[in-house]
Protein backbone atom coordinates (compact mmCIF):
# COMPACT_ATOMS: atom_id res chain seq x y z
CA UNK A 1 0.00 0.00 0.00
CA UNK A 2 2.62 2.35 0.73
CA UNK A 3 4.58 1.63 -2.54
CA UNK A 4 1.17 2.49 -4.09
CA UNK A 5 1.21 5.78 -3.07
CA UNK A 6 4.51 6.39 -3.21
CA UNK A 7 3.38 5.81 -6.93
CA UNK A 8 0.34 7.51 -7.41
CA UNK A 9 1.65 10.83 -5.68
CA UNK A 10 4.55 11.68 -7.99
CA UNK A 11 2.15 10.65 -11.11
CA UNK A 12 -0.71 12.95 -9.94
CA UNK A 13 1.75 16.05 -9.23
CA UNK A 14 2.73 15.30 -12.93
CA UNK A 15 -0.66 15.10 -14.31
CA UNK A 16 -1.61 18.60 -12.43
CA UNK A 17 1.38 20.78 -13.27
CA UNK A 18 0.71 19.62 -17.12
CA UNK A 19 -2.94 21.06 -17.19
CA UNK A 20 -1.52 24.11 -15.55
CA UNK A 21 0.71 24.77 -18.52
CA UNK A 22 -2.09 24.29 -21.35
CA UNK A 23 -4.40 26.67 -19.48
CA UNK A 24 -2.87 29.84 -20.61
CA UNK A 25 -2.15 28.19 -24.08
CA UNK A 26 -5.92 27.47 -24.59
CA UNK A 27 -6.78 31.22 -23.51
CA UNK A 28 -4.64 32.37 -26.14
CA UNK A 29 -6.10 30.40 -28.55
CA UNK A 30 -9.73 31.67 -27.59
CA UNK A 31 -8.60 35.21 -27.28
CA UNK A 32 -8.76 37.90 -30.88
CA UNK A 33 -5.11 38.83 -32.21
CA UNK A 34 -3.93 42.21 -32.67
CA UNK A 35 -4.17 42.99 -35.89
CA UNK A 36 -1.49 45.49 -37.61
CA UNK A 37 -3.72 47.29 -39.39
CA UNK A 38 -5.65 48.56 -36.68
CA UNK A 39 -2.61 49.69 -34.98
CA UNK A 40 -1.69 51.40 -38.29
CA UNK A 41 -4.74 53.33 -38.78
CA UNK A 42 -4.46 54.46 -35.27
CA UNK A 43 -1.09 55.81 -35.95
CA UNK A 44 -2.02 57.17 -39.18
CA UNK A 45 -5.19 59.45 -36.97
CA UNK A 46 -2.33 60.87 -34.94
CA UNK A 47 -0.30 61.67 -37.51
CA UNK A 48 -2.98 63.08 -39.06
CA UNK A 49 -4.60 65.23 -35.72
CA UNK A 50 -0.63 66.64 -35.25
CA UNK A 51 -0.32 68.14 -38.68
CA UNK A 52 -4.00 69.64 -38.32
CA UNK A 53 -2.70 70.88 -34.98
CA UNK A 54 0.79 72.69 -36.47
CA UNK A 55 -1.11 73.87 -39.45
CA UNK A 56 -3.56 75.63 -36.98
CA UNK A 57 -1.21 76.93 -34.69
CA UNK A 58 1.23 77.57 -38.17
CA UNK A 59 0.39 80.98 -39.16
CA UNK A 60 -0.18 82.34 -35.13
CA UNK A 61 2.02 85.79 -35.54
CA UNK A 62 2.80 87.08 -31.80
CA UNK A 63 3.03 90.41 -33.21
CA UNK A 64 0.43 93.57 -33.45
CA UNK A 65 -0.82 94.85 -36.31
CA UNK A 66 -2.46 97.82 -34.89
CA UNK A 67 0.59 98.88 -33.24
CA UNK A 68 2.98 97.98 -36.28
CA UNK A 69 0.98 100.33 -38.62
CA UNK A 70 1.25 103.06 -35.85
CA UNK A 71 5.16 102.96 -35.76
CA UNK A 72 4.98 103.03 -39.56
CA UNK A 73 2.80 106.06 -39.60
CA UNK A 74 5.10 107.74 -37.29
CA UNK A 75 7.93 106.83 -39.50
CA UNK A 76 5.92 108.00 -42.84
CA UNK A 77 4.77 111.15 -41.23
CA UNK A 78 7.67 112.15 -39.28
CA UNK A 79 10.80 111.09 -40.70
CA UNK A 80 10.76 110.14 -43.94
CA UNK A 81 10.12 113.41 -45.60
CA UNK A 82 13.03 114.46 -44.15
CA UNK A 83 14.98 111.13 -45.45
CA UNK A 84 13.56 112.44 -49.31
CA UNK A 85 14.45 115.61 -48.77
CA UNK A 86 18.04 114.26 -48.06
CA UNK A 87 18.00 111.67 -50.53
CA UNK A 88 19.09 109.11 -47.89
CA UNK A 89 19.19 105.27 -48.60
CA UNK A 90 18.00 103.51 -45.22
CA UNK A 91 19.62 100.61 -44.67
CA UNK A 92 18.15 97.20 -44.76
CA UNK A 93 20.21 96.52 -41.43
CA UNK A 94 17.98 99.55 -40.04
CA UNK A 95 14.52 98.27 -38.18
CA UNK A 96 13.51 101.40 -39.97
CA UNK A 97 13.51 100.13 -43.48
CA UNK A 98 10.37 99.08 -44.76
CA UNK A 99 11.68 95.32 -45.38
CA UNK A 100 11.76 95.04 -41.95
CA UNK A 101 7.97 95.42 -41.53
CA UNK A 102 6.76 91.68 -41.83
CA UNK A 103 2.86 93.95 -42.28
CA UNK A 104 4.22 95.63 -45.40
CA UNK A 105 3.28 93.82 -48.38
CA UNK A 106 -0.03 93.47 -46.78
CA UNK A 107 -1.24 97.15 -45.57
CA UNK A 108 0.19 98.33 -49.45
CA UNK A 109 -2.43 95.65 -50.77
CA UNK A 110 -5.39 97.31 -48.89
CA UNK A 111 -7.38 99.70 -51.56
CA UNK A 112 -9.90 102.19 -49.40
CA UNK A 113 -12.22 102.38 -52.26
CA UNK A 114 -14.61 104.43 -49.93
CA UNK A 115 -15.40 105.30 -46.61
CA UNK A 116 -16.90 102.09 -45.38
CA UNK A 117 -15.47 99.87 -48.30
CA UNK A 118 -12.13 98.49 -47.76
CA UNK A 119 -10.82 96.26 -50.87
CA UNK A 120 -8.06 93.27 -50.70
CA UNK A 121 -5.48 94.03 -53.54
CA UNK A 122 -4.73 90.06 -53.38
CA UNK A 123 -7.92 88.41 -54.45
CA UNK A 124 -10.60 92.00 -54.50
CA UNK A 125 -13.06 90.72 -52.00
CA UNK A 126 -14.62 94.22 -50.59
CA UNK A 127 -15.23 94.74 -46.70
CA UNK A 128 -17.23 96.88 -44.50
CA UNK A 129 -13.86 98.41 -42.35
CA UNK A 130 -10.00 97.89 -42.48
CA UNK A 131 -10.67 95.09 -39.53
CA UNK A 132 -12.42 92.98 -40.94
CA UNK A 133 -9.92 93.52 -43.95
CA UNK A 134 -6.96 92.68 -41.36
CA UNK A 135 -9.06 89.28 -40.58
CA UNK A 136 -9.12 88.49 -43.97
CA UNK A 137 -5.37 88.94 -44.34
CA UNK A 138 -4.71 86.45 -40.96
CA UNK A 139 -6.76 83.99 -42.61
CA UNK A 140 -6.40 83.83 -46.05
CA UNK A 141 -3.03 85.94 -47.12
CA UNK A 142 -1.21 84.46 -44.12
CA UNK A 143 1.12 82.98 -46.23
CA UNK A 144 2.65 86.12 -47.52
CA UNK A 145 4.06 86.86 -44.24
CA UNK A 146 7.52 87.17 -43.66
CA UNK A 147 7.16 85.41 -39.81
CA UNK A 148 10.29 86.63 -37.88
CA UNK A 149 10.91 87.89 -35.07
CA UNK A 150 12.95 90.49 -35.45
CA UNK A 151 10.82 92.03 -38.42
CA UNK A 152 8.33 93.05 -35.40
CA UNK A 153 7.75 97.08 -35.82
CA UNK A 154 5.29 97.11 -33.12
CA UNK A 155 8.69 96.68 -30.67
CA UNK A 156 9.72 99.99 -32.00
CA UNK A 157 5.99 101.45 -31.39
CA UNK A 158 7.08 103.10 -27.63
CA UNK A 159 9.89 104.46 -28.95
CA UNK A 160 8.44 106.04 -31.83
CA UNK A 161 5.40 107.82 -29.97
CA UNK A 162 3.20 105.36 -32.28
CA UNK A 163 0.83 105.61 -29.30
CA UNK A 164 -0.37 109.27 -30.48
CA UNK A 165 -0.79 107.91 -34.10
CA UNK A 166 -3.58 105.17 -32.62
CA UNK A 167 -5.23 107.84 -30.15
CA UNK A 168 -4.44 111.22 -31.79
CA UNK A 169 -4.62 112.31 -28.57
CA UNK A 170 -2.03 112.87 -25.86
CA UNK A 171 -1.97 110.44 -22.97
CA UNK A 172 -3.52 111.26 -19.74
CA UNK A 173 -1.78 108.56 -17.84
CA UNK A 174 0.86 109.59 -15.64
CA UNK A 175 4.20 109.31 -16.79
CA UNK A 176 6.07 106.03 -15.80
CA UNK A 177 10.00 106.77 -15.50
CA UNK A 178 11.47 103.40 -16.38
CA UNK A 179 9.57 103.00 -19.52
CA UNK A 180 10.52 106.19 -20.66
CA UNK A 181 13.90 105.36 -20.23
CA UNK A 182 13.92 102.35 -21.69
CA UNK A 183 11.89 103.84 -24.73
CA UNK A 184 14.96 106.58 -24.88
CA UNK A 185 17.30 104.16 -25.17
CA UNK A 186 15.67 102.31 -27.67
CA UNK A 187 15.12 105.54 -29.65
CA UNK A 188 18.58 106.52 -29.23
CA UNK A 189 20.08 102.94 -30.92
CA UNK A 190 17.95 102.99 -33.93
CA UNK A 191 19.46 106.96 -34.46
CA UNK A 192 22.91 105.13 -34.13
CA UNK A 193 22.03 102.31 -36.35
CA UNK A 194 20.13 103.87 -38.96
CA UNK A 195 21.72 107.44 -38.54
CA UNK A 196 25.24 107.38 -38.03
CA UNK A 197 27.05 110.44 -37.50
CA UNK A 198 30.07 109.47 -39.16
CA UNK A 199 27.95 108.20 -42.16
CA UNK A 200 28.13 111.98 -43.64
CA UNK A 201 26.86 114.93 -43.43
CA UNK A 202 23.30 113.77 -44.63
CA UNK A 203 23.37 110.96 -41.93
CA UNK A 204 24.67 113.42 -39.42
CA UNK A 205 21.47 115.64 -40.14
CA UNK A 206 19.40 112.67 -40.06
CA UNK A 207 20.74 111.91 -36.57
CA UNK A 208 19.61 114.78 -34.69
CA UNK A 209 17.02 115.47 -36.85
CA UNK A 210 15.71 112.10 -35.55
CA UNK A 211 16.97 113.14 -31.77
CA UNK A 212 14.88 115.79 -31.79
CA UNK A 213 11.77 114.44 -33.48
CA UNK A 214 11.54 111.27 -31.28
CA UNK A 215 13.89 110.68 -28.67
CA UNK A 216 14.23 113.75 -27.03
CA UNK A 217 10.62 113.59 -25.69
CA UNK A 218 10.79 110.19 -23.92
CA UNK A 219 11.31 112.15 -20.45
CA UNK A 220 8.83 113.10 -17.53
CA UNK A 221 9.40 116.64 -17.83
CA UNK A 222 7.45 119.30 -19.17
CA UNK A 223 8.26 121.03 -22.15
CA UNK A 224 9.47 118.11 -24.85
CA UNK A 225 6.75 117.11 -27.41
CA UNK A 226 7.45 114.60 -29.87
CA UNK A 227 7.45 115.91 -33.55
CA UNK A 228 9.04 118.91 -32.68
CA UNK A 229 10.11 119.52 -36.70
CA UNK A 230 6.77 118.66 -38.08
CA UNK A 231 6.11 116.37 -40.19
CA UNK A 232 4.36 115.66 -43.68
CA UNK A 233 1.55 118.21 -44.58
CA UNK A 234 -1.75 116.64 -44.33
CA UNK A 235 -4.68 118.37 -46.11
CA UNK A 236 -7.21 119.39 -43.77
CA UNK A 237 -10.80 118.20 -44.61
CA UNK A 238 -12.31 121.15 -43.97
CA UNK A 239 -10.18 123.02 -46.18
CA UNK A 240 -10.80 120.73 -48.71
CA UNK A 241 -14.45 120.58 -48.35
CA UNK A 242 -14.39 124.78 -48.65
CA UNK A 243 -12.33 124.55 -51.70
CA UNK A 244 -14.49 122.70 -53.70
CA UNK A 245 -17.95 124.76 -52.40
CA UNK A 246 -16.04 128.11 -53.62
CA UNK A 247 -14.78 126.61 -56.79
CA UNK A 248 -19.01 125.61 -57.14
CA UNK A 249 -20.35 128.64 -56.12
CA UNK A 250 -17.38 131.09 -58.24
CA UNK A 251 -19.23 130.28 -61.66
CA UNK A 252 -22.95 131.09 -60.23
CA UNK A 253 -21.26 134.19 -58.38
CA UNK A 254 -19.90 135.88 -61.89
CA UNK A 255 -23.18 134.68 -63.97
CA UNK A 256 -24.97 136.35 -61.14
CA UNK A 257 -22.53 139.37 -61.94
CA UNK A 258 -22.96 139.14 -65.34
CA UNK A 259 -27.05 138.96 -65.40
CA UNK A 260 -27.00 142.15 -63.00
CA UNK A 261 -25.04 144.42 -65.11
CA UNK A 262 -26.87 142.74 -68.42
CA UNK A 263 -30.10 143.68 -66.73
CA UNK A 264 -28.78 147.47 -65.35
CA UNK A 265 -27.46 148.47 -69.02
CA UNK A 266 -30.78 147.60 -70.42
CA UNK A 267 -32.43 149.58 -68.04
CA UNK A 268 -30.49 152.47 -68.29
CA UNK A 269 -31.07 151.72 -72.11
CA UNK A 270 -34.96 151.96 -71.35
CA UNK A 271 -35.02 155.00 -69.57
CA UNK A 272 -32.54 156.75 -72.06
CA UNK A 273 -35.40 156.12 -74.73
CA UNK A 274 -38.42 156.93 -72.41
CA UNK A 275 -36.77 160.48 -71.93
CA UNK A 276 -36.03 161.25 -75.46
CA UNK A 277 -39.60 159.76 -76.49
CA UNK A 278 -40.92 162.62 -73.84
CA UNK A 279 -38.69 165.44 -75.79
CA UNK A 280 -39.84 164.61 -79.24
CA UNK A 281 -43.81 164.93 -78.02
CA UNK A 282 -43.00 168.11 -75.96
CA UNK A 283 -44.39 171.59 -77.55
CA UNK A 284 -42.55 173.92 -79.44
Amino acid sequence: MGRLMFILVPLLCLGFSLSSQQTPTSAALTSPPSHPSHLQDSEEHTVARTLKQQQTHAHEVHCSRERSRAAWKAIEEYLMPFVEKEKFQISRMCRLHPDNDMFRDQEQHKIHVDINEWQCGYCKKSFYAEKYLDKHFDNRHYDLLNVNSSKCLADLCGALHGDLMMNYQPPRTKCNPAAAVRNQRLCESLADTCFPVSGGPSSSRLHELFMNQFCDAHTCSTGKKPFSRGGKKRMNIFYISISILTLMLLPLFYAFVYMYHRGLKRSTQDLKRISQTGRKKKPS
